[in-house]
Parts: C-alpha cells; sequence; structure tokens
C-alpha cells in the first residue's frame, strides 16, 4: 500500500495521476500547505524539504518501507516499481527522463516564478513578471516543436507527460495564450481526457 501525503497543486498532481495511471492502491493524506501543515515534524520525518508531494510505501524494495519525496524521483519509483510508463533500459527510457528533466529542472521552476510574480507577489515586479513569462513561453516553443513530431513527450505516454501536463494546463493563468502553441494544446486536450488523469486531478478531495 502507497500513503499519498499531497495537496492540489501541480506537483502534488503528478503523483496522484501516476497511481491511478498504474492502478496502484493508495491511501491520501491531504498536508494542507495554505495552513502550513509541511512544517509538521512528523511530516518533515516523511520529507525533509517541506514540499509536497511525499510517499511511503509499505512493501518497498526487499518487502521493506520506503519513504520518497521530490515529485520527479516519485515518478521514476512507480514507473520502476510496475515496470510501466518508463521504459526499462534504451534509447526510450534516455529520452523519457530527458523530457521529465526538462520538466524538473525548466517548466516547474519557471512556470512557478511566473505564477508567483502574476498572482502572489505582494508587489507587481514588472522586471520579474516579464522575465519569468518570456522564459515561459520559451519553454512552451520547446514543447510545442516537439510535440509537432511525437504524440506524447518521449514518444509513447510517459511520466514524462504526467510530470509536465499538470504544469501546462493552464496557460492562461501565467499570460501565454493556448493557441500560440496548437501542438501543445493537441497534447494537453488528450492527456487530460484520460480517465486516470480525470481521477487524479481530483485528488485530494477538500472538504470546505
Amino acid at each position: 500500500m502507497i500513503d499519498l501525503y499531497t495537496w492540489t497543486t501541480p506537483n502534488g498532481y503528478k503523483a496522484s495521476i501516476a497511481l491511478e495511471e498504474l492502478g496502484i492502491p493508495y491511501r491520501v493524506h491531504p498536508v494542507h500547505i495554505g495552513r502550513r501543515e509541511q512544517f509538521a515534524p512528523e511530516y518533515l520525518a516523511i520529507n525533509p524539504n517541506n514540499k509536497i508531494p511525499a510517499i511511503v510505501d509499505s512493501e518497498g524494495p526487499a518487502g521493506k518501507p520506503i519513504s520518497v519525496f521530490e515529485s520527479g524521483a516519485i515518478l521514476i519509483y512507480l514507473a520502476e516499481k510496475c515496470g510501466a510508463l518508463l521504459p526499462k533500459d534504451g534509447e526510450g527510457r534516455m529520452v523519457a527522463l530527458e523530457w521529465l528533466m526538462f520538466q524538473m529542472g525548466g517548466v516547474g521552476p519557471m512556470f512557478g516564478q511566473a505564477a508567483h510574480f502574476r498572482r502572489f507577489a505582494p508587489e507587481k515586479i514588472e522586471y520579474a513578471i516579464e522575465r519569468y513569462t518570456n522564459e515561459a513561453k520559451r519553454l512552451c516553443g520547446v514543447l510545442d516543436r516537439r510535440l509537432a513530431t511525437v504524440p506524447y513527450l518521449a514518444g509513447e505516454y510517459s511520466i514524462a507527460d504526467i510530470a509536465t501536463f499538470p504544469w501546462t494546463r493552464s496557460l492562461a493563468a501565467i499570460g501565454l495564450e493556448p493557441a500560440d502553441y496548437p501542438n501543445l494544446a493537441r497534447w494537453s486536450a488528450e492527456v487530460a481526457a484520460r480517465p486516470a488523469v480525470v481521477r487524479g486531478l481530483a485528488v485530494p478531495k477538500i472538504e470546505h
């Protein structure tokens, strides 16, 4: 059984979508970051970086429990555990990992900063807004050109798509026009329509 510690963020959705795609039984533990629950000592014992998501697998390697933090590491761990969504070796594996790292090192940080300075910063800093929006545009261009040649980022649907989709599904929120990236828009619509993705985006269920 997997215990998933998560919240309603793009990185959190990566883990829930992967679990749904792989059909792994899991329990959800909401970590309300608005209430700073990620700083609770019991959570820091699982994720010392006080971010979400994190998982605890009661049936880890050699049958022993293991905890995993960092969303990219979680995706690799789950894919390797199930032998799906990531080729085991060869060029296909490297391509999937390339695009996963592209998301981890580029799309996530740059989109996150663009959203922060547009929507949450206490003052509007035009230099920061322009800098991160322009970088988000560049990254979307890279994705759009890639998706003009292949149906999914690694050719076949993989953890690279699962990692990238939650960040790129709402381009308007960071001042970008989806119509400017038709191949990215096509891919996003196809990924969004997958039943496992729909279920994953509903996790965690928030009670008001």
